[in-house]
This record gives structure tokens, sequence and C-alpha cells, in this order.
């Protein structure tokens, strides 16, 4: 199984955007949680390291994105951790890593759309007012008879 974990040379983002495998730092430790003998002599744990502020991949616009959306999980110095260590085998984490960085920088660099107001439509409105006329029917079928002494 395990080995030596291979990086690839871009790990894509979206269709603007790679990162040059060389602008990330992988370091490995020993998993916590139960494991047997096996988990206190591999390290399958892969921690990511890959420095946002100091990228040359990254549009001024990017970058300024990014550091607002993931500002709560920069280092001080600017650096994005991702952890892996759901699996056993440390190949499988290193993957696993590259894919969660990936999602998360994707998810941090979609723009939200403006929100375009809208009119609601003449049909839109009479259906509007003929469903509260209904129910209003239906409630007031319900009432007593009212008595005219």
């Amino acid at each position: 199984m395990g080995g030596m974990a291979r990086l690839p040379a871009l790990i894509e983002i979206n269709e603007r955007l790679r990162i040059p495998a060389h602008e990330v730092e992988l370091s490995y430790a020993r998993s916590g949680g139960p494991g047997g003998q096996h988990v206190n002599k591999t390290s399958s744990k892969v921690l990511l390291r890959w420095g946002l502020r100091a990228s040359p991949s990254l549009s001024d616009e990017d970058r300024a994105r990014l550091e607002e959306k993931l500002a709560p999980r920069l280092t001080e110095e600017g650096e994005l951790l991702v952890t892996s260590e759901r699996h056993r085998e440390q190949s499988r984490n290193v993957d696993d890593a590259i894919e969660r960085f990936a999602a998360l920088l994707r998810e941090a660099l979609v723009r939200q759309r403006k929100r375009r107001k809208t009119k609601p439509t003449r049909a839109s409105q009479r259906r509007r007012i003929e469903g509260k006329r209904r129910r209003g029917d239906t409630k007031r079928g319900r009432r007593p008879p009212s008595r005219d002494d």
C-alpha cells in the first residue's frame, strides 16, 4: 500500500485557477485515535500548508476575496492549513487533503450574484388575491349563520 504520496503538478481549483504543487507544502504526522499497533509507527496524517499571501498564482482580486472568506482558517502568516487523517494510508490522505484544499478555494471564490428587484406580474398578483378571496370564503362558510331578529 503506502509509499510516498505523489502530488499532481497542478492542483485544479477552477477554469481560471491552478495552484502549482511547489506552492503547497505537505508534512506528515501520526494520526490520532484507535488503530492498534499500526497507528504508532505510521505517519498517515497529512498536513497541507499553502501560503495564500505569498502565492504568485493569484490575481490581487482573488487573493483579496480568499483572504476575506478564509480569514478564520488562516494562520498569522497568512497560510491556509488543511489536514486529513480519515484514511489509514498516507497517500489516500494526501488525495483527500488536496481535494479539500481545492474545494475550500473553489467555494471561497464563488461570487454571489446581485439580486435584481422584480415586480410581481399582474397574473401572479391576480392569483394571490384570488387565493385570499377563496380562503376568506371558506372561512366565512364555517361561521354560524347570522340571526336577523
